[in-house]
């Protein structure tokens, strides 16, 4: 019996980015320019906006240019609480009730 291929195609393994930049992110960005243009309403408010909203605009095309799930790896960082974790790779290791009752 031979294996059957199945493509995996391009279009629904990509990261999904709006404007060159995390979706989320490049969309709050523009809502926040746009608020601070409209509810000011002033020449150097209208200069801020449009100037903030490139400089996003450039900071998250080269932050998904880097990797386009950066947001989530960060945001997933945020979770843990200690700095580090060590490596208890050791089939030898003596686990006592609370690391066990953490499992169930």
């Amino acid at each position: 019996m031979t294996l059957r291929k199945i493509p995996v195609r391009r279009s629904g393994n990509r990261p999904n980015l709006f404007m060159g930049g995390d979706r989320e992110m490049t969309m709050f960005s523009g809502v926040i320019a746009f608020t601070l243009v409209f509810a000011v309403m002033t020449v150097p408010a209208l200069i801020y906006g449009i100037g903030g909203w490139f400089l996003a605009l450039w900071g998250l095309r080269w932050m998904a240019k880097k990797d386009p799930l950066m947001r989530k790896v960060y945001m997933r960082s945020r979770l843990y609480r200690q700095r580090i974790y060590l490596a208890r790779s050791t089939p030898f290791r003596k686990n006592t009730r609370s690391q066990g009752k953490q499992y169930r």
